[in-house]
């Protein structure tokens, strides 16, 4: 089997940031095709999710670890183009999704092949394209490092995000018990259509309804976007032997108190992680679980991505602006394919 498509070309269009600021600096530019090196693959992007840490790095606020590609974009979905030394398992050709180092918001995107997985039975490249980010984020901290299991009660902040919507969908599905924040009546109908106990932020304390409505008990496990402007009422909701796991800072990245004693009596873990900064090694791994455990799941069309809006790639900034906006539920997705004729 060749390693590589018949012709690449020689250029390509990516959509790259002029400068920190606001979503007009995301500009297409022409650049080359990048060639896999040994352990990649290369793949022609047809589909590419949009995300937060998109836009936090486009603000200039996300630090980035050394060795990523700054073009933005964390997922796709397309097919294989090339193959570097060493690649086994996936072919030329072949249809994936993967998780990127960078460099998504492309038309060809190099990936790390533990990070590639070959896509779900019956999906298309749009809803492929918006699994990997959030998939893997979800998996990592809510059940690897949250230990979320049947019978447990989670808290998810940020409930229609494309985060919340996927641990919510799998909480469900692996008969855990959810509650989840919003701040309107529509996305709050939008979580309980996934099975989930919603609660306003805007006109209820989530940890008092939380408490009340679990008996005393409180959550099991609290998935937090939001950092340090939820963290006494984080650890007001959680069950003693509770699990607090701070993946986002949207409320800011210092607290200006931390309860010891209650973190004692509770005897709560609080940790967290980011996924960018996991090696290729730890993200093959997080891969392998998901083909074992979730992928089976999405093949049978169950816990599928919420696809809220679908902009071509030189519209970047339009997803941006839809994103920083705050009314989508679910998953924004770049179309990337025939770039030059959109």
């Amino acid at each position: 089997m060749s390693n590589t498509s018949s012709v690449l070309p020689e250029n390509m269009t990516e959509i790259t940031i002029d400068q920190p600021g606001g979503p007009e600096v995301l500009i297409p530019r022409r650049v080359p095709v990048p060639r896999p090196a040994a352990g990649e693959v290369l793949v022609k992007v047809e589909a590419a999710g949009v995300n937060r840490p998109d836009v936090i790095q486009r603000q200039g606020h996300y630090p980035m670890p050394e060795g990523v590609n700054p073009t933005p974009g964390l997922e796709i979905a397309g097919r294989v183009a090339a193959l570097g030394e060493g690649v086994t398992g996936v072919g030329v050709g072949e249809a994936i999704c993967g998780l990127t180092n960078g460099g998504g918001y492309a038309e060809y995107c190099l990936v790390p092949s533990g990070q590639v997985l070959q896509l779900p039975a019956g999906l298309d490249m749009i809803t492929a394209s918006a699994i990997p980010e959030t998939f893997f984020t979800v998996w990592a901290n809510l059940f690897q490092i949250g230990g979320a299991k049947e019978g447990q009660i989670v808290l998810v902040h940020g409930g229609s995000s494309g985060i919340g919507t996927t641990a919510l969908a799998l909480c469900r599905e692996f008969g855990i018990r959810a509650f989840a924040t919003a701040g309107s009546e529509e996305k709050c109908a939008a979580i309980a259509a996934l099975g989930a106990e919603a609660v306003n932020y805007r006109t209820q304390d989530f940890a008092e309804v939380v408490t009340r409505r679990t008996g005393g008990h409180g959550a099991d496990v609290v998935l937090d976007i939001m950092g340090a402007s939820y963290f006494d009422r984080n650890m007001a909701a959680l069950a003693r032997d509770g699990r607090l796991v701070v993946i986002g800072f949207l409320g800011g990245t210092t607290t200006a108190r931390f309860d010891l004693q209650q973190l004692a009596l509770k005897r709560a873990i609080v940790t967290g992680s980011t996924m960018r900064g996991r090696t290729s090694e730890e993200k093959a791994g997080i891969a392998t679980e998901l083909r074992e455990k979730v992928w089976p799941i999405l093949a049978a069309g169950r816990c599928l991505p919420i696809i809220h809006a679908v902009f071509p790639l030189l519209e970047a900034a339009d997803a941006h602006r839809l994103m920083e906006g705050g009314s989508h539920v679910g998953k924004i997705v770049l179309k990337v394919a025939n770039v030059q004729g959109e």
